[in-house]
């Protein structure tokens, strides 16, 4: 065999003789085991590859059977339905619910003495503070004196009528003198009664310089002391809550307050106290406030010390039950079409169920639509369940 090769305008002849043919071959054997090599090499990467993928289609094929060990596991409850109550918050001032400013109610004068303090129950018409009558008193003996003599005269006039009327009959007496004496008995019998209504007036006069209580209550304050020049200026000297009851002042929300009726129960808790009232609200504000759009509901509360007017105080107003399914905040989610729940169905799979939600309470969320309560509701974990996905139910225990 002849090879030429020409190289920088350089040509050599080369040879092959009979003694290098073997090696050629040898060269050419070796060649062919190598590629054979490189084939089956290859087969087997190849098979390898398909062997992974066949695993792996196969996994998938079995978790998406229910293999255990792939399957989640859920917390489930079948809620039921209970009662739920409206509540309505608000704050609000205690005070009286009738409160009365006791003042003067007649001339006035000096006082003498002040016979309650604040927080005295007192009954009514019962004397608070005196007030000096020394002069008054001794004008109504004068007018009791003027009585004793204009009866003392009417006496007299009635006896001189009586005896003229005995002796008409003889012709002692002319029916003129009669006339005249019966003239005098009626003006002294009305002088009596001058005298009796001027002494009248005067008692009632004195009466009325002692301060009173216009109703049974509580003394709330005292703003006057012995000694005090009082008169009917004076003002407000004593302030009474009548009959002692209480109320709370509750500021409701234009909204809150459509929705409180008159007869609704409340629980009221004082600023500072961990004591609760049960009152009722026993009137609603007709007029909203237009700058700060609230109303007053007014709360009625039983007398009790720990209720004093001017503190501050909280409420929850129930305005209504009714029956509903009671979840925890855990089981709910929310995205942009809103509110929904995961129940599962018969093969235990995660359902979407939409739901509404109501009122919020320390028992949880009720849900106003979208649920019976006879479902299996997933508790908790639902934010990582997708909607079809099968799941292991665990079964919430009731307390």
């Amino acid at each position: 065999m002849n090879y030429e090769a020409g190289m920088f305008g350089r040509q050599e002849r080369l040879e092959y003789t009979g003694e290098d043919a073997p090696k050629s071959r040898r060269w050419l054997w070796i060649t062919l085991v190598v590629v054979a090599l490189i084939a089956v090499a290859a087969f087997f990467m190849v098979g390898k590859q398909d062997g992974g993928a066949t695993k792996g289609a196969a996994a998938a094929k079995s978790a998406g059977k229910g293999n255990p060990s792939q399957i989640p596991t859920v917390t489930v409850s079948v809620p039921g339905r209970q009662s739920v109550q409206t509540v309505i918050s608000g704050t609000g001032s205690l005070a009286a619910k009738r409160e009365m400013p006791v003042g003067v109610v007649g001339e006035g004068g000096l006082v003498t003495r002040v016979l309650v303090e604040p927080g005295t129950w007192v009954a009514k018409g019962q004397v608070l503070a005196t007030v000096d009558r020394s002069v008054q008193v001794q004008t109504a003996d004068s007018l009791a004196a003027s009585v004793r003599v204009a009866e003392a005269d009417a006496k007299l006039a009635q006896a001189n009528l009586d005896r003229a009327q005995s002796l008409v009959s003889n012709g002692f007496v002319s029916k003129a003198d009669i006339d005249r004496l019966t003239a005098a008995r009626d003006q002294a019998s009305a002088r009596v009664r001058v005298a009796r209504a001027q002494l009248a007036e005067t008692q009632a006069r004195n009466h009325r310089l002692d301060i009173r209580a216009p109703e049974a209550g509580l003394v709330l304050t005292r703003q006057v002391e012995p000694g005090q020049i009082v008169s009917g200026g004076s003002g407000v000297l004593f302030r009474m809550a009548m009959g002692g009851q209480m109320e709370l002042r509750a500021q409701l929300a234009e909204a809150d307050l459509l929705r409180t009726r008159p007869g609704s129960t409340a629980q009221v808790t004082p600023t500072g106290s961990t004591q609760v009232f049960s009152g009722t609200v026993w009137q609603v504000s007709p007029v909203i406030d237009p700058n700060t759009r609230q109303g007053i509901a007014r709360i009625q509360l039983a007398y009790n010390p720990a209720l004093r007017p001017g503190g501050f105080a909280s409420a929850q107003i129930i305005t209504g039950s009714s029956n509903a399914v009671i979840l925890p905040q855990s089981a709910i989610q929310s995205d942009a079409q809103g509110n929904y729940v995961y129940t599962l169905d018969a093969q235990d799979k995660a359902v979407r169920t939409p739901v509404v939600t109501g009122e919020v309470t320390d028992a949880g969320v009720s849900i106003a639509s979208g649920l019976t309560g006879s479902e299996r509701v997933v508790m908790t974990a639902g934010a990582f369940l997708n909607p079809g996905q099968k799941v292991i139910p665990q079964l919430l225990k009731k307390q």
